[in-house]
């Protein structure tokens, strides 16, 4: 048996999303739960759309009618794209997707692989870039931001940070989370 390394599973986009809104915007959990009976494409397909849409009353309602469940999952599934692409192994993927055409069936959910503290910077960019092109406060973004960035650091299992991360961890791990290069 070999001792190839697998990727870290990381943590499903949606399985974030939903802990984020129920923190922060538990009104929305009406929203989540019907986007989360969709496979992950289709949910992003929808929260994209509904961000694409301007005024649909016709009349500005401000801050109260811009949702915060589009913002978290349309950033989040960025990351999940460009880190998980980053970390997966290419024939793994082509395989994965080669089956998938063969059976018809959707794609494994969408994860946030184990990140650095860089990616950790880039998602929380993410989130703020995307709240801000949504209609989201500053504040709000701040708030998204952070509970996002908090949830993929709780995710993760605890193991020791590199010599970059002084006062986090051992000098044998320099992702957060992620197994150390040999």
């Amino acid at each position: 048996m070999g001792s190839e390394a697998q990727p870290s599973a990381g943590r499903p986009v949606r399985d974030l999303v939903r802990e984020v809104v129920v923190g922060l915007a538990p009104d929305e959990l009406p929203l989540l739960e019907g986007l989360l009976e969709l496979d992950d494409a289709t949910a992003v397909r929808r929260v994209q759309a509904h961000g694409q849409r301007r005024d649909p009353l016709g009349f500005g309602v401000g801050e109260a009618a811009v949702l915060v469940t589009p913002v978290i999952w349309v950033a989040l599934d960025q990351a999940a794209r460009r880190y998980g692409e980053m970390a997966a192994d290419g024939v793994w993927r082509r395989s994965s997707a080669a089956l998938g055409r063969l059976f018809r069936r959707n794609g494994p959910p969408a994860t946030v692989p184990p990140l650095t503290r860089e990616q950790l910077g880039e998602v929380r960019s993410m989130v703020l870039e995307t709240a801000g092109q949504r209609g989201l406060s500053a504040r709000r973004a701040e708030d998204l931001a952070n509970a996002v960035v908090a949830g993929l650091l709780l995710s993760e299992p605890s193991e020791p940070a590199g010599p970059s991360d002084p006062g986090v961890g051992g000098p044998d791990s320099p992702a957060i989370g992620a197994p150390a290069a040999d």
